[in-house]
């Protein structure tokens, strides 16, 4: 936990109210998410009990599995998921736009916009994860075949769920990390997983403080889990008993048809709070004004939709069980250029995200109190724009001399550290050297040079584009990896007493 977090949990204490921690929303949120809250059986390995989906508050649909042990069922129960999700998943494949690649010699497509699914918690990520695992595979023809639109649904799940673990991005989004990322609350962080204890720090009822509508949610009588485990005493006292109810009405068409009612119903009222309470938090959420580099973060979303969608069209295979050695080592080198870049961009958004890093010395907020907009450097073979400003903080500077800074203000713009001089009251001046987004000619552009007075932050945080580290083709990579398998050993000996025989041509 960082030090800000940490401050602002105890005020929550304090006052008995989560505090913010964002001033802006830093995850996009479509104008019709699809909320996805699904229901387990306990004791059994991700066997769907329910669910409740839908893409407004008054259109939730409820599905549930009356035997869930029952591999038929299993399979119907996510064939009507699928009659769902995928004809929201194909309403956002009409229109698109054409984007510049190559420095505008050539442009590629993607949609204007794409789906968006919400879970209450990591734990429904995980869930949608292996229900895709275990159905993108599944043969439509053969032995024991299952609906097409199952395996179909389960590649999109599977994309759904790889998406969550990049950084940044809003295609599938479990709806306590994205509250937990806005407010801090004074209960600890395994506690901020249980929907309904978080929304009740966030915004309790009248006349309730935070801790009180906490507690009073924790009853999981009063306010059910949020998915997909289920309570205990609920799986023993009344879901079991309605299980097997329905289960020995197998030869009785009515009695079967009451005992899917009361299923039905009990699994309802299951899921009904944790639906509404996720709504709520959308609502919360859009109250906060975007960031400014959320959207470029969904265009990442949009693109990786618009090619995947042409991988179905194209009746590309399936996501692999798992990665081979270059594709995963790969893959982790773009997740974790991803983690970087969203933690910048969260900072040049958001002043108190950014507080962070005044805190550690990585950035400082000044005053200008000198500027020379016109400085000319003609040292070189030629001479260039070079002015340079001179900057009053109370902050801590700890970046040494000679160091790049960028501005959140002007993230084109360049400013190398020239002095670092100590003064009185605690203060420091902070002379920088500014180079780039100022114009080609030897005048500044009006504006692109900051102005006494004006208050700036510059940050060792950058946004500037990093290449991709290179990594080796599968077969130039040693047989442990996956490349080609290593040359079979040979024995000098002749074969006879002592001597190894010599392997055929598929030894290894």
């Amino acid at each position: 936990m960082s030090t800000l977090r940490a401050l602002a949990a105890a005020q929550a204490v304090a006052a008995g109210m989560a505090q913010p921690v964002a001033t802006v929303r830093h995850l996009h949120l479509s104008r019709r998410p699809l909320v996805l809250v699904p229901l387990a059986m306990a004791g059994e390995a991700n066997a769907p009990l329910a669910a409740m989906v839908g893409a407004a508050p008054g259109e939730a649909r409820l599905l549930i599995v009356p035997q869930p042990r029952n591999r038929d069922q299993r399979f119907a129960f996510v064939a009507e998921l699928a009659a769902t999700v995928l004809p929201y998943v194909d309403a956002h494949r009409g229109a698109n736009e054409a984007v510049p690649v190559d420095r505008g010699r050539d442009v590629r497509y993607r949609y204007l916009d794409a789906p968006q699914l919400l879970v209450p918690n990591p734990a429904g990520v995980t869930f949608l994860r292996l229900l895709g695992r275990a159905t993108r595979f599944r043969r439509v023809d053969g032995d024991h075949p299952v609906p097409p639109q199952v395996p179909l649904l389960g590649r999109w799940l599977t994309f759904f769920a790889e998406r969550a673990e990049h950084p940044g991005s809003s295609a599938l989004v479990a709806m306590t990390q994205a509250l937990s990322l806005h407010w801090a609350t004074g209960q600890s962080a395994v506690e901020d997983l249980h929907l309904p204890a978080l929304l009740g720090w966030i915004a309790p009822p009248a006349g309730r403080s935070g801790v009180e509508a906490a507690a009073w949610a924790e009853d999981p009588v009063r306010c059910p889990p949020a998915g997909p485990a289920t309570d205990p005493s609920f799986d023993n006292e009344r879901l079991a008993p309605a299980i097997e109810a329905y289960a020995a009405a197998e030869s009785d068409e009515v009695a079967r048809g009451e005992a899917y009612a009361e299923l039905e119903k009990l699994l309802r009222d299951q899921l009904t709070p944790t639906w509404e309470l996720m709504w709520r938090g959308v609502g919360l959420l859009r109250a906060l004004p975007p960031g400014a580099r959320v959207a470029a973060r969904w265009d990442g979303d949009r693109d990786a939709f618009t090619a995947y969608a042409d991988h179905v069209d194209a009746d590309g295979a399936p996501q692999p069980r798992r990665d081979g050695a270059v594709a995963a080592a790969a893959r982790l080198h773009r997740l974790e250029r991803a983690a970087d870049l969203y933690a910048v961009q969260r900072a040049y958004d958001d002043p108190l995200v950014m507080a962070e890093y005044r805190l550690t010395g990585e950035a400082f907020v000044g005053e200008v109190v000198l500027a020379d907009a016109a400085r000319i450097d003609d040292s070189g073979r030629r001479p260039v724009l070079r002015p340079r400003i001179q900057l009053v903080t109370t902050d801590p500077v700890l970046v040494p001399v000679g160091a790049v800074l960028s501005s959140p203000n002007r993230p084109a713009q360049k400013a190398r550290v020239v002095f670092v001089t100590p003064v009185a009251d605690g203060k420091t001046e902070v002379v920088v050297e500014l180079s780039g987004g100022m114009g080609r000619g030897l005048t500044a552009a009006p504006g692109s040079v900051p102005e006494v007075g004006e208050r700036l932050c510059y940050t060792t945080l950058s946004e500037a584009y990093v290449p991709a580290g290179g990594f080796p083709a599968v077969e130039d990579t040693p047989w442990t990896h996956g490349g080609p398998p290593a040359a079979a050993p040979v024995d000098p000996l002749p074969i006879g007493e002592g001597a190894a025989p010599v392997p055929d041509e598929d030894w290894a």
